[in-house]
């Protein structure tokens, strides 16, 4: 029998964990990546406690802690500073077995690479068609085309996935969430909780990610495709009379750190990620708002979950396809919409009363009820893989 071969559309954080999830179960893998070399971009993210079970099943948890942030808990704020909601880590840590880490995302991503056989990863590679019966996967690499059949194709391709569109032409496009947001990682000596300040219509986040850095994000509820001549100075203009140290962590931002970009996320569910010998997994899957920091989270839940249902090879893909499909969509689904339902509470809500009565509503919530409420998204472990199947023993004669 020949080896099981996966190719994986897309190089971000979710098609890595999926290689490597695949790599770690025999499989060899191939990685597509459109970009002329393989680097993450973006800013920081949080780890929650499902994320970092699933790196430790991947191998690569330790090398990740090690280079990541536990934090310092903090909780809920008003814009003047007020508490609303205290986070205590170690009663969440009880709670889950483990803590929830900061890391850079180019830090996840180099970990999740460098695991990878360095000739798994293509670059230059732009995927134009799939027959997900075949297992074909037709792409254009440095201007040449090119065609690579496998038992297995895994479209981690992101938001605007060419594999989705390709596959589920009825399924519309990713819809505005109704917010754009800044980002930026910077050098911060001083401590810094990881905490979330909300105003009317918008909320500041602040995420310590390890090596004396910061990763600090303003979201604000705006008409899509919003820019400004300075990104720095609108975030200024709109968070720099917040609740300390809020404008200290803006005056220490150089301009070109500052990223800005609008929140789109899968509105329609998909009715299935699996097509044929092809599944989604990610943002190509399940596109979600940041507000419950579960994004990076469920894409590496699909890949930990993807290698373990395909531990058997490439004989077991349409059974393996159908108990990853059947273990991931609910779950991941209902992720999304809690996301997005958080944000509509949180930092897109405007109206003064509104606002006064969901704070007053959080401060008199208990702190252990709200810990459990944060806590049941980041309750899961990875799956055990399916048992090989019983070897057949020749009865024996008499």
């Amino acid at each position: 029998m020949g080896e099981s071969h996966a190719v994986v559309v897309g190089g971000g954080i979710g098609g890595l964990a999926a290689a490597l999830a695949l790599h770690r179960r025999g499989w060899r893998v191939t990685v597509l990546e459109r970009a002329a070399e393989l680097r993450e971009v973006g800013a920081g993210l949080t780890l929650m406690a499902n994320a970092v079970r699933g790196l430790d099943a991947l191998g690569v948890g330790a090398a990740v802690r090690a280079r990541s942030d536990t934090g310092t808990a903090g909780g809920i704020r008003t814009a003047r500073g007020r508490w609303l909601s205290r986070l205590d880590a170690d009663e969440m840590t009880r709670l889950l077995g483990t803590t929830a880490l900061g890391v850079h995302r180019a830090t996840l991503h180099g970990i999740l690479r460098d695991a990878l056989p360095a000739e798994a990863v293509h670059t230059g590679a732009e995927v134009s068609d799939v027959d997900p019966e075949a297992g074909e996967v037709r792409y254009r690499r440095h201007g040449e085309p090119a065609r690579l059949r496998a038992d297995l194709v895994v479209g981690a391709d992101g938001l605007r996935s060419a594999l989705r569109a390709r596959l589920w032409p009825g399924t519309p496009p990713p819809a505005y969430a109704g917010t754009t947001a800044w980002r930026a990682v910077i050098g911060f000596a001083e401590p810094v909780p990881a905490a979330i300040s909300w105003g009317r219509g918008a909320e500041f986040g602040t995420v310590p990610i390890g090596d004396g850095r910061l990763y600090w994000f303003g979201a604000v509820t705006a008409p899509p495709g919003g820019h400004a001549p300075d990104e720095l100075a609108a975030v200024r203009e709109r968070f720099g009379s917040w609740h300390d140290p809020i404008p200290a962590l803006l005056a220490a931002t150089p301009p070109e750190a500052v990223l800005r970009n609008d929140i789109h996320h899968l509105a329609t569910p998909l009715p299935s990620y699996v097509r044929g010998r092809v599944a989604l997994l990610g943002d190509a899957a399940h596109a979600m708002t940041p507000n419950l920091g579960q994004g990076a989270c469920q894409a590496i839940e699909d890949a930990v979950t993807l290698g373990a249902v395909c531990a058997g090879g490439a004989g077991t893909v349409p059974a393996a396809l159908a108990a990853y499909d059947r273990q991931r969509r609910p779950r991941s689904q209902a992720v999304a919409r809690a996301s997005f339902r958080t944000g509509r509470f949180g930092q897109q809500l405007r109206h003064p009363a509104a606002v006064a009565l969901r704070d007053t509503l959080l401060r008199l919530t208990p702190a252990r009820a709200s810990l459990r409420s944060m806590a049941r998204y980041a309750d899961w472990r990875p799956p055990e893989p399916p048992p090989a199947p019983a070897e057949r023993v020749a009865p024996e004669t008499p």
